[in-house]
């Protein structure tokens, strides 16, 4: 796991330093070593990598990167793990390929210089890469299929027509570069309102983009002419006998490939059903007689601790446990560097952050989570809900649209009461916009998970909400997953959404960032792509019913657990910021919020923030601690990284 950086196009002493300079601002990605190469002499086109290390596989100095083919003059950064390099360096052997180290970089350097950019289909595991094709004289970039790692690319104008595209594993190292204008982009900022994350491939910084993933791309050193290539699509539902076995084979064999580490492993715990099945498959797979450590964030406030619960798992697994209570006042305390660890702003990734620095200070350098579980088995209230909001879509279609909107008003004024200046933005609140939809799949899904209704967004923009999204996404996008689900069974089709918005656009990227930021590799066995194309070949009845039990999970968990342990409401890991927000840390907030010279500078109006902050603060019904928090977030990520509009 580590932190690379790079430029491809005409070389100068500017850009080399520009390059040097990100890869020390992403020291805590890899802070064991550091690593840089160039391919031409000053004023030449070429390209020069940058890396920083952190040590997981091969500690030796033979793990070093930039790392160099001498046969081919191929040179590669690489970020992340690959699971499967033991079966690729055995095949690789068969056709004469010989190793000087025995880790992984070299042998996608070996399997590159064998099969191309086809080695990609190949590899398993969660990467960035970068490779310098010395004959072809361009840079092959890729990305893992779920995009668990992240790569980032901009293209900056040099003079005299000259272009040098850049790219990093995060955002802020771009900046850093001070190549990169620290301009936010106003079509991120209505993305963010909306989502409270900025939907890729774009980025909260004008033209900074993200690699999607399952993509590879090949930009010519001259030139600078971009190809992007497809390699993975997320899979369609196929059904097949022994799909049940297979999906529990892949299970069971993805955890063992995850835990292949140099150094000491352990589970994130919850004490719900996911992680909770990690952890079991985890000791059962354990090497050599070692026991297995899992980590809890316990907190003081009962509605939101479930370390009872997990401490019952770990001692049915046989693991060392450790639980870290998380104090308001500790949270207080440590609330700068959480928000200082996000690449980019995010409502929801400090929760990682503060689990993550748990596991870090408890010595242990990678960490597998059980995130995954709730998309590919139907343990969201999506799946239960979104057909049901279809089925009322169908019924409505042939009223009038100014008729459904009074419809959906009354509705409304029935459920929750009178309403001050801020309506309710829960999915009740937004019921006429779920109307508005037509029942499709995926507008359903991102007006239901948007933190605004579509007027309260629109105020919430000094510009309203630009043409260029659909439902809060950029239209190409919207079109690629009303693409991808298609006719897809609803089942599968809801996890294929969550899978592509939830994981891969938000949960990924703030575990990453997080995690990074001190310095833990995070793995996510859950989300092998392995996993995910074998749930797609189980029946749907095996697969997700009866919907919120994951019994998939459960079975595979059920020969060390009581089941009884499970048989609760489902929690999910969430930190008290409902009660956090209205207590101390609101004055922090609050202070933020109302700066309005700050929020004109994020595109953001001063009056309806206000608003917004106000009815929270009264208790409005249907006004949750996600929406202000989002606001902030930004506001304070835009302040402390000197990005504005």
């Amino acid at each position: 796991m580590c932190g690379i950086a790079g430029a491809i196009g005409r070389i100068e002493p500017e850009v080399v330093r520009a390059i040097q300079v990100a890869a020390k601002a992403q020291q805590h990605r890899g802070p064991d070593d550091e690593g840089f190469w160039q391919s031409a002499p000053f004023g030449g086109d070429g390209a020069v990598f940058a890396f920083r290390r952190l040590s997981i596989l091969d500690l030796t100095a033979d793990g070093h990167q930039p790392m160099a083919d001498p046969s081919t003059g191929n040179v590669i950064a690489f970020n992340g793990e690959l699971y499967n390099f033991r079966e690729l360096r055995r095949e690789l052997e068969t056709f004469g390929r010989t190793f000087r180290s025995t880790g992984d970089t070299e042998v996608i350097l070996q399997a590159y210089a064998q099969w191309g950019p086809q080695c990609f289909t190949r590899m398993c595991g969660m990467f960035a890469v970068a490779i310098w094709d010395a004959h072809a004289r361009c840079i092959v970039l890729a990305r893992d299929r779920v995009g668990i790692k992240p790569l980032f690319v901009a293209t900056v104008e040099r003079g005299c027509g000259q272009r040098v595209l850049l790219f990093a594993s995060e955002v802020r190292a771009l900046l850093a570069t001070g190549l990169v204008p620290r301009r936010m982009s106003r079509t991120a900022v209505a993305s963010y309102v909306w989502n409270g994350f900025v939907v890729g491939p774009q980025t909260i910084v004008d033209g900074v983009t993200l690699l999607p993933a399952g993509v590879y791309a090949t930009v010519e050193c001259r030139t600078g002419r971009q190809e992007f290539h497809r390699y993975w699509q997320m899979p369609e539902a196929r059904p097949a006998p022994g799909g049940m076995e297979s999906l529990q084979h892949e299970l069971d064999a993805s955890v063992r490939r995850h835990l292949e580490s140099d150094v000491p492993v352990g589970v994130c715990l919850s004490g719900g059903v996911d992680s909770s099945a990690v952890a079991a498959l985890a000791a059962q797979a354990q090497r050599g007689g070692h026991r297995l450590h899992t980590f809890h964030i316990a907190f003081e406030e009962s509605g939101y601790d479930e370390s009872r619960f997990a401490a019952l798992v770990a001692h049915s697994v046989g693991a060392a446990h450790s639980a870290v209570t998380l104090t308001q006042r500790r949270f207080q305390a440590q609330l700068e560097p959480a928000l200082r660890s996000l690449d980019q702003p995010t409502f929801d990734g400090i929760n990682s952050y503060f689990v993550s620095r748990a596991v870090r200070e408890a010595g242990v350098t990678v960490a597998l989570s059980g995130a995954g579980g709730d998309e590919l088995f139907g343990g969201y209230r999506s799946f239960r809900d979104l057909p049901r909001a279809a089925r009322l879509c169908r019924a409505l279609r042939p009223l009038p649209s100014a008729m459904s909107r009074l419809l959906a008003r009354a509705l409304l004024r029935l459920r929750t009461g009178r309403f001050g200046d801020v309506p309710p933005q829960t999915r009740w609140g937004k019921l006429g916009d779920l109307l508005a939809t037509g029942g499709n799949l995926v507008a359903l899904y991102q007006t239901a998970y948007a933190l605004f209704r579509v007027d309260t967004a629109g105020q919430l923009l000094s510009r309203g909400l630009p043409d260029e999204l659909r439902w809060g996404l950029p239209a190409r996008r919207y079109a690629e997953l009303s693409a991808l689900v298609g006719r897809e069974p609803r089942p599968h089709a809801i996890s294929l959404v969550e899978l592509a918005m939830f994981v891969g656009e938000r949960l990924v990227r703030d575990m990453d960032s997080a995690s990074m930021a001190v310095s833990l590799e995070t793995r996510l066995p859950l989300l092998d792509h392995r996993v995910i194309e074998a749930a797609a070949r189980v029946p749907e009845r095996d697969r997700f019913e009866p919907l919120g039990r994951k019994s998939v999970l459960r079975a595979v968990a059920a020969t060390r657990l009581d089941p009884s342990i499970f048989e609760r409401r489902k929690a999910g890991f969430v930190l008290p910021l409902e009660l956090w927000t209205r207590q101390e840390l609101g004055g922090e907030v609050e202070r933020v919020l109302l700066d309005d010279h700050l929020c004109a500078a994020c595109g953001l109006d001063p009056a309806t923030v206000l608003r917004v902050w106000r009815a929270f603060s009264a208790r409005a019904p249907g006004l949750y601690w996600s929406r202000v928090w989002a606001l902030f977030t930004l506001l304070w990520w835009a302040r402390e990284y000197r990005v504005s509009l």
